[in-house]
């Protein structure tokens, strides 16, 4: 199948909620296939993890003509206990790269 992306072996750090909320941090317009290509995934997980996301009130989104523009609610707490009065800002912070990093721009020149 074209299209899909190889898949991962083994565990990782991050899941795929927050490796997807953080693609639309980086770039509210962004499509469902880049952020599926971004976060190895396919694009009905990323479809379904999106509809989780605002189901929940952590994402929404404002549709302008075919392009999607998403928000996220950057004080919404996180889900499980232990990050108990951690927001999405919070995790966020650690995930979304500086502009700088992502073009290899010096910083104050992205």
């Amino acid at each position: 199948m074209v299209g899909v992306p190889a898949p991962h072996t083994g565990w990782t750090f991050i899941t795929s909620h927050a490796r997807v909320l953080a693609a639309i941090a980086d770039n509210p317009n962004v499509r469902v296939r880049d952020i599926a290509a971004r976060c190895r995934l396919t694009e009905r997980a990323v479809a379904r993890i999106i509809a989780d996301l605002e189901q929940d009130g952590y994402l929404s989104h404002t549709r302008e003509g075919r392009t999607n523009t998403y928000r996220i609610d950057p004080d919404r707490v996180l889900r499980h206990p232990a990050e108990a009065g951690l927001t999405v800002a919070s995790l966020l912070s650690l995930l979304v790269q500086d502009e700088s990093e992502r073009t290899g721009a010096p910083s104050g020149q992205a």
